[in-house]
């Protein structure tokens, strides 16, 4: 004997009379448990919770390009400011002109103060002439407020101290005048 639905009056059902038979237990399955059928229930839904693929719209379960991964990466950690800072000593040429950076360097970045060495005395009087023209290049490329302020060193000077015993005063630049 098959195992079925019957009927009342013993018929087997079949096909669509058996699917309504079936959704009229479930209702009354739903009555008997305080639920009005039809109904969502709270929070997700059963069949939502269950699907496993994203849909026609963006979803987190896509995949994903590196670069939005690690852009999201960089600001869950906090990292967006120090990897701006990097872009300046990255991208120094191109924000500041091919022959402000060849005769200029960037040194360190700390707190929005950029501190940049030049090659000759010449060189760092130009850059402070040209400080807020280079201020206003780098906002434009990297972001406002990542370089607040530049300070200009010149070239480093000479140092004469050599070895562990120094004799104090002017060492071989006593002879110059």
């Amino acid at each position: 004997m098959s195992t079925g639905s019957f009927t009342p009056e013993g018929e087997q059902l079949r096909g669509s009379d058996l699917a309504r038979a079936a959704l009229e237990a479930a209702k009354a399955s739903a009555k008997a448990r305080g639920r009005t059928p039809g109904s969502k229930a709270k929070g997700r839904s059963v069949y939502r919770s269950r699907r496993r693929w994203s849909g026609a719209g963006p979803d987190e379960r896509d995949p994903q390009t590196i670069g939005r991964i690690a852009s999201r990466l960089a600001a869950d950690r906090g990292w967006v400011e120090q990897l701006q800072g990097g872009q300046v000593f990255g991208r120094w040429a191109k924000l500041v002109g091919e022959d402000v950076a060849e005769h200029a360097q960037p040194i360190a970045l700390s707190d929005g103060e950029l501190t940049v060495q030049a090659s000759s005395t010449a060189w760092a009087t130009q850059l402070r002439l040209l400080q807020r023209d280079l201020l206003k290049r780098i906002a434009a490329g990297i972001g406002h407020d990542v370089v607040k302020k530049l300070k200009i060193k010149g070239p480093d000077a000479p140092n004469w101290r050599h070895g562990p015993r120094h004799v104090p005063g002017r060492g071989p630049r006593d002879t110059y005048g």
